[in-house]
């Protein structure tokens, strides 16, 4: 047998980049599509990419599309200016991207209403997620006087929520400065040294939809539930960040139902 023959299996992440293609391409058996289509309603990453698809796909239509490929195409002349071309084929792929937003497939990348709250989360945990010496100022051994002290602060009932199932423990919080007031941070690590930090602060909006700030490595899920902001900071997986940001959203009395 030749020992070759492994060098001519298929690429998994070139399979799965293909099979996304062929979603967009509606080239997919309907079981297939189905699938696909489920997993990418928890999957930020793929759902970007997909609407990335999407909108190449209308920009490449308007420059290269046929009166016989696409009836409601715009008739050029043969000899069109290169710039008009062009100009259309910007003004697709702008509308594609623009129903990537509207149906939601981009909305947590490319929101320009991020609050201050959001970003100054994900300052924080730039800052104090390396520190090693002094990454909080009260240690979790003294969790209910760091609550009692940090609700005080900010004039609202605070609580630590646990991720202890996806094997973070606390190790203490600290106070912030915020926008209009105080912020409290608190910082969770696992076996790995890795981190994660829930920024809590009072915001004048009632609500939020659940969104993604990015950075970088950094991803900072945030939201707004009852006057107070929110925000999970970390360098985990997307995918698992949001999880985890659903639960934490749940236990401080959020209702998540609709991100799920």
């Amino acid at each position: 047998m030749n020992d070759d023959t492994s060098a001519k299996l298929p690429d998994p992440d070139q399979a799965h980049l293909q099979a996304l293609s062929a979603l967009v391409d509606n080239e997919l058996a309907a079981a297939e599509r189905v699938a696909i289509i489920e997993r990418l309603a928890s999957d930020p990453q793929d759902s970007a990419r997909v609407a990335d698809y999407r909108a190449q796909n209308t920009a490449l239509k308007a420059l290269f599309a046929t009166p016989q490929d696409d009836v409601r195409c715009i008739f050029l002349p043969r000899r069109t200016p290169w710039w008009r071309t062009t100009g259309i084929a910007a003004g697709w792929l702008a509308a594609g991207l623009l129903c990537g937003l509207s149906a939601g497939w981009l909305r947590p990348y490319f929101s320009n209403e991020q609050p201050a709250f959001a970003k100054r989360a994900d300052i924080a945990y730039a800052v104090y997620a390396p520190e090693q010496r002094h990454p909080v100022e009260v240690a979790a051994a003294e969790e209910e006087h760091l609550i009692s002290w940090l609700s005080k602060r900010l004039d609202r009932p605070l609580k630590t929520p646990s991720l202890q199932e996806y094997g973070y423990t606390l190790v203490g919080g600290r106070l912030l400065p915020g926008e209009t007031g105080p912020a409290a941070q608190f910082m969770y690590q696992n076996d790995k040294g890795e981190r994660l930090t829930l920024y809590v602060t009072a915001t004048a909006k009632n609500t939020t939809a659940f969104r993604l700030l990015h950075d970088g490595k950094r991803s900072t899920f945030y939201w707004v539930n009852q006057g107070m902001g929110y925000a999970l900071s970390g360098q985990t997986s997307v995918a698992q960040l949001r999880t985890m940001a659903i639960d934490v959203c749940s236990a401080l009395g959020g209702h998540p139902e609709a991100w799920r």
